[in-house]
């Protein structure tokens, strides 16, 4: 049947409630579900901490015996497999909602048409389509490592206006402004990773945690890219990582003795093959991250890790923070170079949004594949 304002009202409610979940359900996509009864909603519910319990099942328990009889709007097809909890599918129709609304099809071979088979067979009316591309925006990182095999990575980067991250002498505290800094820590609480390279580690001595109020609970799996395990052991990412989860990505021949030292302090050391310029794979560091759960990875720096990502077409979305400044030349690059020699080769993205954040600007970037 075709959809009207209201589904899609209802929908649009239900992806907002999906966004709650981001960074905090991998490996599960974030899902939202509304329960609308003659007009009322009676239910509402997301996928909770850890990807349990699920959208609907939550919407179900809040909803109660007023369930019956309801359109059921989600963001993602309800699944139809047993896992740690029984089937979305077997709660919905227990429930005895009459009709299902699904944003779109889930790609996890567990289910991939089969809940709205399921929900078919059993009676219930199902239509699927409703708001497809703001759902597949929404879990792009949970897509993609079902379908690729790797999470989906977003590059944040603060700079001028010429593109610099610093000052010839290294200066980069503080390019942008309050605000600016204030969304970038909500990025990082809708990511399930941030990673940068150990140059980055080596010149800041960052925490890499939320510090909104409220919000360091969603602080995410801290990463580093260290070939050589020159992470310090006194510094604050390996001083902290027994209270936040810390892993350092480093080359197969790396220090075994240095290695261990880390997993005394609680960091989680994974050896992955070197590249041809002897840093750490970045393919095989996507791969290894999918396999390990990793849905959204935030990079946050430097200039090496970039263009390596970048090179490896592993960049799907950039989040370009600009001050109204200029360093020039001598600066530091955002980008360090990565072997361009055409423009037919360069990396594309396509400009999805444009706004003020304080005195500064963001930039919203989506990769064009080609």
């Amino acid at each position: 049947m075709p959809f009207d304002a209201d589904d899609r009202r209802h929908m649009l409610a239900a992806l907002g409630l999906a966004a709650r979940g981001l960074g905090t359900v991998m490996p599960n996509p974030a899902v939202g579900c509304v329960l609308v009864r003659d007009g009322t909603v009676v239910g509402r519910g997301w996928t909770q901490p850890g990807g349990r319990p699920h959208a609907e099942t939550e919407a179900l328990r809040r909803a109660g015996a007023a369930a019956r009889g309801a359109t059921a709007y989600v963001s993602l097809e309800p699944c139809n497999h047993h896992g740690k909890t029984p089937p979305c599918t077997e709660a919905l129709l227990a429930a005895g909602v009459a009709r299902v609304v699904v944003a779109c099809e889930d790609p996890d071979p567990r289910v991939a048409g089969g809940g709205v088979h399921r929900l078919r067979a059993a009676g219930v009316a199902v239509d699927v389509g409703l708001c497809t591309a703001e759902a597949l925006d929404l879990n792009r990182g949970f897509f993609s490592r079902i379908l690729h095999g790797r999470p989906s990575f977003t590059l944040k980067l603060a700079t001028t206006l010429d593109g610099r991250i610093a000052t010839h002498g290294g200066e980069s505290r503080w390019i942008t402004g309050p605000e600016a800094r204030a969304r970038g820590h909500a990025l990082r609480a809708t990511h399930d990773a941030i990673m940068i390279g150990i140059g980055t580690a080596l010149a800041d001595d960052p925490e890499l945690t939320c510090r909104l109020p409220g919000l360091s609970h969603r602080s995410p799996l801290r990463i580093v890219v260290d070939s050589r395990l020159r992470l310090p052991l006194t510094g604050r990412l390996a001083a902290t990582a027994r209270d936040v989860p810390t892993w350092i990505l480093t080359r197969e021949d790396a220090d075994g003795t240095r290695a261990a030292a880390f997993t005394d302090c609680g960091v989680e050391v994974l050896r992955i093959p070197a590249d041809g310029a002897g840093l750490p794979d970045v393919t095989r560091a996507g791969a290894l991250l999918g396999e390990r759960g990793v849905t959204r990875v935030l990079v946050e720096g430097g200039a090496t890790l970039a263009a390596s990502l970048l090179r490896a077409g592993l960049i799907d979305r950039v989040e370009w923070f600009r001050a109204a400044s200029v360093i020039g030349g001598d600066g530091l690059a955002a980008v360090a170079p990565f072997g361009v020699d055409a423009l037919a080769a360069a990396v594309r993205f396509t400009c999805t949004g444009v706004r003020r954040c304080g005195a500064d600007v963001v930039e919203s970037y989506v990769r064009v594949d080609t």
